[in-house]
């Protein structure tokens, strides 16, 4: 449902999306320029346009930043047919990289290596030692492809983002602070 909030002399115009499975409201800017607000089922629509008036200084600011990149990368447009034809390819480059970084990260034991059409991560890492990748790591540049697999394998011997995570990091990456930057500019939608 499309809504409308005046903020300041701007009207932001946004989504409002209920969801059976959200537990608190969610504030999304995209790639863009969209804004989706995503609330629990329970919740009343003036809960969320107080939600958006509330964070409409974070709003504007994310609203500001995108619109100063540079054009989409068709890259974050492709669909199911893009990632079904990519995905074998991608899971291929994944697994040489898991290869060639996860000794040096400790070799903590994983599960399952999935690779998805993930729409806001590059990778993520379950507390049961599931990989999951998103199959657009196949159009990163070298460097950043690297960045995302080292960070999910550090997760395997550290869940959180502790010091000792970074430690781990730095031991195979030491300009990880600088590949996290430029990865960070990359959005997906």
């Amino acid at each position: 449902m499309q809504k409308e909030i005046a903020l300041g002399t701007e009207k932001i115009m946004y989504t409002l999306r209920r969801s059976s499975r959200a537990r608190r409201m969610r504030l999304a800017v995209h790639r863009d320029g969209s804004v989706v607000l995503t609330t629990p089922t329970w919740f009343g629509s003036r809960a969320g346009e107080g939600f958006v008036a509330r964070h409409a200084r974070w709003l504007m600011n994310k609203i500001a930043f995108f619109r100063g990149l540079p054009p989409l990368d068709p890259v974050a447009l492709y669909g199911r047919r893009e990632y079904l034809s990519y995905k074998e390819e991608a899971r291929a480059l994944v697994m040489r990289k898991i290869l060639q970084f996860h000794a040096r990260l400790g070799g903590a034991e994983y599960h399952r290596v999935s690779v998805k059409d993930q729409k806001t991560c590059w990778g993520s890492c379950s507390r049961k030692g599931n990989l999951n990748f998103n199959y657009k790591l196949l159009f990163l540049s070298e460097h950043l492809r690297d960045y995302v697999i080292v960070h999910e394998l550090a997760h395997l011997a550290e869940l959180s983002h502790s010091r000792r995570f970074w430690a781990l990091v730095a031991g195979v990456l030491p300009d990880w602070q600088a590949r996290r930057r430029e990865l960070r500019g990359m959005r997906l939608l």
